[in-house]
C-alpha cells in the first residue's frame, strides 16, 4: 500500500495543507514491518524495582544475555545495570553476498537514597537479573521543635 503514496509527505517542502497529521498517520498505518522504528520499549529491558524495610530487590529481564555480557555499578546511590552484546557468526563459508552482524548497548540506571554499598548479591538465572540491595537503617524519630 505504501507505493501507492507518490512522495513522503513529510519530506515534502509544499505548503501545509491542513491535512499533513492525517497524511502521515495513513502512511504510518499502512507501512508494512520490514524496518521497525526505534522505541524505548524494544531498545532497552525491562527493570522492577521493590522496596521493603531492609533491602531493595531489583529485576531486570535479560533474556538470552550471559553474565559476561552484564555489567552492574552502585556508585552514589545510583545502581546502573548495562548490558553489551555483540552476535557474530563466523561460518566457513566463503562467497558471502550479504553477511550481518549485531552489536547493542544497553543501560538502565535508578537512584537508591539509602543504598549500603556492602552486601549486594546479584544472580541471573532463566534471564532474569536478580538484585538485593541492603538498605542502610536509619533510626528516624519525629523531634520536636521548642518555639521561643
Amino acid at each position: 500500500m505504501r507505493g501507492l503514496v507518490p512522495f513522503n509527505r513529510r519530506n515534502s517542502n509544499l505548503i501545509p495543507t491542513g491535512f499533513d497529521n492525517f497524511y502521515n498517520m495513513l502512511d504510518d498505518f499502512f507501512s508494512d514491518g520490514w524496518f521497525p522504528r526505534r522505541s524505548l520499549e524494544r531498545d532497552t529491558f525491562k527493570v522492577n524495582v521493590q522496596q521493603n524495610d531492609t533491602e531493595y530487590l531489583i529485576e531486570a529481564e535479560l533474556p538470552g544475555v550471559s553474565k559476561d555480557e552484564i555489567n552492574v555499578e552502585l556508585h552514589d546511590g545510583r545502581l546502573t545495570i548495562s548490558v553489551e552484546r555483540e552476535e557474530k557468526v563466523d561460518e566457513e563459508k566463503k562467497n558471502y553476498i550479504h553477511k550481518e552482524s549485531r552489536y547493542c548497548s544497553m543501560r538502565r540506571s535508578m537512584y537508591l537514597a539509602d543504598a549500603e554499598t556492602k552486601g549486594i548479591k546479584a544472580k541471573l538465572d532463566n534471564g532474569v537479573l536478580s538484585i538485593i540491595v541492603p538498605r542502610q537503617v536509619q533510626a528516624v524519630k519525629p523531634e520536636k521543635i521548642e518555639i521561643e
